[in-house]
């Protein structure tokens, strides 16, 4: 494919700018896979950050909810009478 002789860049008659066209095109795809393999690994890492966003949100409304419904689950005995007040 980057063969100056078997492709179409074979008819530009003058060897230095079909070189020179060569080498363009070849920077061109080195960039583009670059730019492509970096937007995959920054779109993993997005990932990643959104999941712990949306799981934080979760974890608050649950807790809200919970603490809504059943207050009860919030406490416990270490320090706290059934009332409520600290002993």
């Amino acid at each position: 494919l980057f063969d100056h002789e078997a492709s179409p860049l074979r008819h530009i008659p003058h060897l230095n700018t079909r070189h020179m066209v060569l080498q363009i095109l070849g920077w061109m795809w080195a960039i583009a896979f670059s730019i492509a393999i970096g937007s995959y690994t920054v779109f993993a890492v997005s990932v990643v950050g959104h999941v712990v966003l949306i799981g934080a949100a979760a974890i608050t409304v649950a807790t809200y909810g919970a603490a809504a419904k059943r207050p009860g689950l919030f406490i416990t005995a270490l320090g706290r009478r059934a009332d409520g007040e600290h002993l």
